[in-house]
């Protein structure tokens, strides 16, 4: 029987955005292997209906157990809202999505419980962040940026332009003290968001939460990879491999080899 542990860990995304996430898996847990599949030839997820991305998400989870992974984190905001906890309950490995992580980050942080949701439209309308907030005790307020992505990929995320669209969707925010920034895209932005914001406003970025949680649980149930060396990271993408690759650098996420995966329109069984 193979040892557990040494299997790599997959991560999936609807494209680049949650190279954040396997950024932030990989200073967690170094000795880690790390499998990420980009979903770019359906990107994006956000404007998608969520019957739709939940298929998705089934699929690409199969695909990633195909191959072995002893793990699965859900590096997106729309999939994890999309298809959390039933993706969980199917699949025989642990799954983590990035919304607890992140409601429990900005709940920690927040003084007044007054919290702020950015996201895609699809994040923002199923209101998977802004109903556990709220059943928490805080008070939220939610906003879909949907131009927030392409700036990011355009590596223009400290520009005039991303200034402007910034200020754009916050000039009707409530007095707020906490901002979740709720697409894996959105860390690119955080100097932009900070000084839009002004500097009494804390940011939470749910990638390092959440790699937080997978480290602690990996560790508590035995899963967690030890050696000498740094693990592996490689890449599989459903669209074109050398605009992955460049969008990638543009956000400075761990490169590794990488190849093109088909993966068909079927949908899996449930195991």
């Amino acid at each position: 029987m193979p040892d557990l542990a040494t299997q790599p860990l997959g991560v999936f995304d609807s494209g680049v955005g949650g190279l954040t996430v396997l950024a932030a898996l990989q200073r967690e847990l170094p000795h880690e292997s790390l499998l990420y599949l980009g979903d770019t030839a359906r990107v994006p997820y956000g404007s998608k209906p969520m019957d739709m991305v939940r298929q998705f998400a089934r699929q690409i989870s199969h695909e990633l157990l195909r191959r072995g992974v002893k793990g699965i984190v859900v590096a997106c905001n729309t999939a994890s809202a999309a298809s959390l906890p039933a993706l969980a309950d199917e699949l025989p490995v642990p799954v983590w999505g990035v919304i607890e992580p992140g409601v429990a980050a900005a709940l920690e942080v927040s003084r007044s419980g007054r919290i702020g949701v950015l996201g895609t439209v699809g994040t923002i309308a199923a209101r998977v962040y802004q109903d556990r907030l709220e059943r928490a005790g805080a008070t939220t307020w939610g906003k879909a940026c949907p131009l927030f992505v392409p700036i990011v990929e355009e590596g223009i995320s400290d520009s005039d332009i991303a200034a402007l669209v910034a200020d754009y969707y916050l000039q009707d925010r409530p007095p707020l003290d906490t901002v979740i920034l709720g697409c894996t895209h959105y860390p690119a932005l955080t100097a932009t968001l900070r000084r839009a914001l002004g500097p009494d406003v804390s940011l939470v970025d749910s990638a390092d939460s959440t790699a937080a949680v997978v480290a602690r649980d990996l560790h508590a149930m035995g899963l967690a990879a030890t050696g000498p060396g740094p693990g592996e990271v490689r890449h599989l993408v459903t669209g074109d491999v050398a605009s992955y690759l460049h969008t990638a650098r543009i956000l400075g996420g761990p490169l590794g080899p990488a190849e093109r995966v088909e993966l068909g329109a079927f949908e899996p069984s449930p195991s």
